[in-house]
């Protein structure tokens, strides 16, 4: 849980600006062409802009936030996308009984806080290999915090690999004037994981502390063949044929953890 720095009283509104974005990624083998087929038609149905847009919707009122406005696109051939802008407390206009009203003005202002996701499902003809990549960004401004729905994102989406990155941007200032940029202490995004997640990754932390910028990546630790494959069970398949597959599937896994391709 993140927790505000004790006694830290503000002037005005809380102007410091909390980004966490993930790249999340399933990686899947399909053998022929109509599988590969069946696995779009399978992720976008799974995770379509309606599911997503559940998704997000739980993510907002995880951290304690108030919707303003939804927009969502299934997209063809394939893909789909959310955006959500949040505020931190709802918006009330007095002089209308007490009813919720949300002016252009407001949401100009409170569009800096917001809540999206992209997918990009994909195959490739040649070696078999299928992967399903979530962008999903969420910005907000004030004390709720988006690391208070890093667990429940990794759950809810089919993650193999996952890279996040956290940022604290701008500053705030005290009743005294003193500029503040960070209102929380933080080491790592490995500290906001639960034990479950933690004991099923292999987690690498590369953080630039001075800059308030705190990136971490992780893969699963156990492969089995069997959760890789689409519509096909590894004891039907030749050793040949597992092994070859496999060392696709590890070296697929291996390049999107790098960031980069691998050398033979």
């Amino acid at each position: 849980m993140v927790k505000p720095l004790r006694g830290l009283r503000l002037q005005g509104f809380n102007n410091l600006t909390k980004a966490l974005s993930f790249n999340i990624y399933d990686v899947c083998y399909a053998a022929s062409e109509e599988e590969r087929k069946r696995y779009i038609e399978y992720i976008d149905e799974a995770y379509n802009a309606d599911r997503l847009t559940a998704i997000l919707t739980d993510v907002a009122e995880i951290i304690g936030a108030n919707i303003l406005n939804i927009a969502r696109q299934d997209y063809d051939p394939q893909g789909a996308s959310v955006t959500i802008l949040i505020s931190e407390e709802p918006i009330i206009d007095k002089a209308d009984a007490g009813k919720e009203i949300i002016s252009d003005a407001v949401v100009a202002h409170l569009d800096k806080s917001h809540i999206t996701v992209h997918t990009y499902p994909e195959t490739h003809p040649e070696n078999g290999i299928a992967t399903f990549r979530a962008d999903i960004d969420v910005a907000t401004c004030g004390v709720i915090s988006p690391l208070k729905a890093l667990n429940y994102l990794i759950e809810s989406l089919e993650s193999d690999i996952v890279v996040m990155d956290y940022r604290v941007r701008g500053f705030t200032r005290d009743i005294k004037g003193k500029k503040h940029y960070i209102d929380h202490k933080i080491n790592s995004i490995q500290e906001y994981l639960s034990k479950p997640i933690r004991s099923r990754y292999e987690m690498m932390d590369v953080n630039v502390y001075q800059e308030n910028i705190f990136h971490t990546k992780m893969h699963l630790k156990d492969f089995d063949l069997d959760n890789y494959l689409f519509e096909e069970k590894a004891r039907n398949l030749s050793f040949k044929e597992r092994m070859k597959i496999e060392a696709r599937l590890k070296r697929e896994i291996e390049e999107l953890y790098a960031g980069r391709n691998l050398v033979d």
